[in-house]
C-alpha cells in the first residue's frame, strides 16, 4: 500500500505498475482486535485497493498468486493468464503454522490470512447465538495476537448475549500457551498486567500447554490433558505459503524468503519481498505488523532505484519498537524495552494513530493530471 501510495504522488514515466491481489479490500492487522470486539466497521478496518490502484495508475488483478515462472519472470495466477514482470515485490504475508500438529487444519480456525477471518468471525458468531448454553472457546497461542483475539472476542461476544438476555450463557474462554508464561516475547511487567486483566475477567490460562492433536471438538496437550470445546481459534507462530519456496526463491528452514538489507532475494535480484513473508537474513526480527509498515518507505525507494537501474540502498530495521496491546474493552496496555502502561487513554491514542495511518490510503489527495 505504501509502494502504491507513493507512485500515485510521484509517478515513474514508462514504468507500469501491477496490482496482484486476492481481496478487493485490505484489513489492517493494528484494528482487526477493535474490530473483532465492535468498535469498528469494515470500512473502518480495511483499505479499498480499488481507488488506491487508481490513483497509482495501476492495473488491478482480482485474483490470487499461486506461483512463479522465475527464468520467463512470470506471476502464475489461480483465474487468469500469468502476469510478466520486470520488477516483482511479494508481500504475501503469512499463516499459522499448523501442518505440524495433526488434525489442526480441519478442526481449527486459523486467524491469519486475516483477510479471511472477518467472514469465519461471521459465522462464530452466528453459531455462538445459535448454540444453547455456553460456548466453549481455546485460543491456541498466547502472544499478543492470541490475547488480542481472545479478549475482543469475549467482550463483543458478552456484549451480544447481554443483548439477547442470556448473560447466564456468557462463554467460557481457555488461553492455550506453548511457553512458561504468556506473551513470553513481552517484558514481565506486560506480562503481570495481563495474568492480571485475563484472571479477573475469568479466563483459563494453561501456560506450557503445548497442544499436540486437535480433533473436532477437543484439543490434546504435550503433558496428555484434554479440553473439551466447542470453538477453536488458531493463533500460533507464523507460517509460510509453500510457492515461493517451491518456485525456486532462496527461503529459509520455515519457508519466508530471504532477503538482503534492501528487502531483495539473495537469489533473484529484481524480486524483493516484504513484510511477514520476508526474512531479513542480517536482521531477523519478529513477524509483526510494525515492521512490515516500516518496511514500507525502504521497499518503495529500493523498487524505484531498481527499475531506473541505480544502486540499492540497504536499510536496518529498528530493534525497540514500542507495542500498543488492547484489552477488548476501550483499554490498552502501552509496552516499549522494559517498560508498560496501561489505562484507557492508551486505548485512546492507539485508536488515533490506526485511524491517522488509515486515512493515509483512504483518503487520497487530488493529483494534478499527468
Amino acid at each position: 500500500m505504501s509502494v502504491l501510495r507513493s507512485f500515485g504522488m510521484k509517478p515513474i514515466p514508462g514504468v507500469r505498475v501491477t496490482l496482484i491481489s486476492r481481496d478487493r479490500h485490505a484489513p489492517y492487522s493494528g484494528m482487526l482486535p477493535g474490530l473483532i470486539a465492535g468498535h469498528y466497521a469494515f470500512d473502518d478496518a480495511h483499505i479499498d485497493l480499488e481507488p488506491l490502484a487508481r490513483f497509482a495508475g495501476a492495473r488491478f488483478y482480482h485474483d490470487e498468486a499461486t506461483g512463479l515462472d522465475l527464468a520467463a519472470g512470470r506471476v502464475v495466477c489461480r483465474s487468469r493468464p500469468a502476469v510478466s514482470y520486470d520488477v516483482l515485490s511479494i508481500d504475501i504475508g503469512s499463516t499459522p503454522a499448523m501442518k505440524d500438529v495433526p488434525g489442526a487444519e480441519g478442526a481449527a480456525v486459523p486467524v491469519k490470512p486475516i483477510d479471511r477471518f472477518s467472514e469465519r468471525w461471521r459465522a462464530i458468531r452466528e453459531r455462538v447465538l445459535e448454540r444453547p448454553g455456553r460456548t466453549r472457546f481455546g485460543i491456541v497461542g498466547a502472544g499478543a495476537g492470541g490475547v488480542e483475539l481472545l479478549l475482543a472476542a469475549r467482550h463483543h461476544l458478552g456484549d451480544l448475549l447481554r443483548e439477547a438476555g442470556r448473560t447466564a450463557d456468557m462463554p467460557e474462554f481457555h488461553l492455550f500457551a506453548a511457553a512458561p508464561d504468556i506473551l513470553p516475547t513481552h517484558n514481565a511487567r506486560v506480562r503481570t498486567i495481563f495474568r492480571r486483566i485475563l484472571g479477573e475477567r475469568g479466563v483459563y490460562v494453561h501456560a506450557g500447554y503445548r497442544v499436540t492433536k486437535v480433533s473436532p471438538g477437543r484439543v490434546t496437550t504435550e503433558n496428555g490433558h484434554a479440553f473439551d470445546l466447542d470453538e477453536i481459534l488458531w493463533v500460533t507462530h507464523a507460517g509460510a505459503a509453500a510457492w515461493p519456496g517451491a518456485a525456486g526463491l532462496a527461503v529459509d528452514e520455515d519457508g519466508f524468503i530471504r532477503v538482503d538489507d534492501c528487502l531483495q532475494s539473495l537469489s533473484h535480484p529484481g524480486v524483493f519481498a516484504a513484510g511477514d513473508i520476508a526474512a531479513v537474513v542480517n536482521h531477523p526480527r519478529p513477524k509483526s505488523g510494525v515492521f512490515a509498515v516500516r518496511q514500507g518507505k525502504p521497499l518503495t525507494r529500493n523498487l524505484r532505484r531498481a527499475v531506473l537501474g541505480e544502486p540499492l540502498k540497504p536499510f536496518t530495521p529498528q530493534r525497540r519498537f514500542l507495542s500498543l496491546i488492547s484489552t477488548g474493552d476501550r483499554y490498552a496496555v502501552a509496552a516499549r524495552s522494559d517498560w508498560a502502561l496501561e489505562g484507557a487513554w492508551v486505548w485512546r491514542w492507539k485508536d488515533w494513530i490506526d485511524r491517522r495511518f488509515m486515512r493515509r490510503f483512504n483518503e487520497l489527495p487530488e493529483m494534478p493530471a499527468a
